[in-house]
């Protein structure tokens, strides 16, 4: 396991919550991680496995600090659906070619 230091400057470091022994909390740690996530570096669930916590707690957590597991314009779920629809309309028509 490797350990990073940084350092920030005092009038900064009031705004880094930390744990007892001085690391930086969950959720620190979990933003530190969101930028790898959001580029699709790493799944939500290898950020988890980092962080020793469990995949849902995760994406939780980010939820409680208004960050969303699905990023998706009320549009673009509603094509996925007519897609999803068109597929199912595809997979019916071939079932009833071959009765």
């Amino acid at each position: 396991m490797a350990n990073i230091t940084f350092t920030v400057s005092d009038a900064a470091a009031r705004y880094v919550k930390t744990d007892s022994d001085g690391t930086p909390d969950l959720r620190e740690r979990a933003m530190l991680l969101y930028p790898a996530i959001a580029d699709l570096t790493i799944s939500h669930g290898r950020a988890a496995e980092l962080l020793g916590i469990h995949k849902w707690d995760l994406i939780e957590l980010y939820a409680n600090m208004g960050i969303p597991y699905i990023n998706q314009t009320w549009e673009e779920v509603e094509e996925d659906m007519r897609n999803i629809e068109r597929a199912m309309q595809r997979c019916a028509e071939r079932e009833a070619a071959r009765a």
